[in-house]
């Protein structure tokens, strides 16, 4: 049986950090006191020291934050459609990045028979695909799939359609983007719960090369886990001021939960200290606290997860791809490995792994 490999990965963000700046402009959204002395200690636990944005902050004296583009301008943030436009302007950019890093050569780009994107953070057509296509001068026959709107572990399922087509087509080179600009939907809220889900998130993008080809990170097995009745934890629907997330306090402590009583499902009845490497999406740093708990795992085995948090944030489908990037890059051959994505439903999306 074909197996399908992670050959590349290449990652890219915006170039404005605007997560200090955030920091100082949320704190101006919430009321005076407990609101936003809590924000303030929440942020300085949040362990996150950059993140990325195509938004260009200005921070003025008093603390409140002008974005040079004039998109959030207080009282008068975007609708959706204006949103959209941004999208389909800024998306690109940060997608050709991403593409020039990957540093395909001309026979390379030739040879690619399918482009997947995931995004669940906009959306035109046509679109990102087309992007792909364009920019890199593929052959306009090539298959294109898009994965629309699965949050935080689209990744996942993308790496496993991927997986499936190189299985059933041996010599299929496909080529995967994930790209996201979750700052796009940032609303003027005084809701201390939903500032501080801003708190976390930012843009990035990420592009792979998936094959036959017996280098990088060979895709072993994908199992999706629903844990029951968290389904309206995290939620995410399109409004008439942009995309609106709900995400629920209780998720780390539920995630936390299941995974002690389905722990041995996720990694197939391996005992956790079999699996040499860890990829788990860095939702946030109770996310990590739960599953490290959760799993009973070593202090140390979610340091690359925890590195991302800290550099970029939350990136959507984009951050668990910049996580694999980082162990692709120090893996030993013979490794095994276990990526996590958590996402609507509440659902893990999960994949094994080992270097090849």
């Amino acid at each position: 049986m074909t197996t399908a490999h992670i050959n590349r990965i290449a990652t890219a963000v915006p170039q404005h950090d605007v997560h200090n700046a955030f920091i100082g402009f949320a704190a101006t959204l919430l009321p005076e006191g407990t609101p936003r002395n809590l924000f303030r200690r929440m942020a300085r636990l949040a362990a996150i020291e950059h993140r990325f944005s195509f938004v260009n902050p200005v921070v003025l004296s008093d603390g409140a934050w002008r974005d040079e583009e004039e998109i959030f301008v207080p009282g008068d943030f975007p609708p959706t459609a204006r949103r959209m436009q941004l999208f389909e302007h800024f998306a690109p950019r940060l997608a050709h990045s991403a593409l020039d890093k990957l540093a395909l050569t001309h026979e390379q780009c030739q040879s690619i028979t399918h482009v997947i994107v995931t995004s669940c953070t906009g959306l035109y057509a046509p679109g990102l695909d087309f992007e792909v296509v364009s920019h890199l001068g593929l052959d306009p026959s090539v298959e294109r799939t898009m994965i629309g709107f699965m949050g935080c572990y689209a990744a996942i399922n993308a790496l496993k359609s991927a997986h499936h087509i190189v299985r059933s087509e041996p010599n299929a080179q496909v080529l995967v983007l994930n790209l996201e600009l979750c700052t796009l939907h940032l609303q003027e809220s005084h809701e201390l719960e939903q500032v501080l889900s801003f708190l976390v998130f930012a843009d990035g993008c990420a592009a792979s090369l998936v094959s036959a080809q017996p280098q990088g990170l060979a895709l072993d097995s994908f199992l999706a886990v629903q844990i029951p009745d968290t389904s309206q934890l995290i939620t995410w629907r399109i409004g008439e001021l942009g995309f609106d997330m709900h995400l629920s306090g209780e998720v780390p402590g539920r995630i936390g939960t299941a995974l002690k009583e389905m722990g041995s499902l996720v990694t197939r009845g391996l005992a956790q200290e079999s699996i040499d490497l860890w990829a788990v999406h860095p939702g946030g740093r109770s996310i990590l606290d739960s599953v490290e708990k959760g799993l009973g795992l070593a202090p140390d085995a979610l340091s690359s997860s925890r590195d991302i948090l800290a550099r970029y944030g939350n990136m959507s489908s984009a951050t668990v791809m910049f996580v694999l990037q980082q162990i692709l890059d120090r893996a030993q051959p013979g490794q095994t490995g276990c990526a996590m994505s958590f996402g609507p439903g509440l659902t893990a999306e999960t994949m094994l792994f080992h270097a090849a």
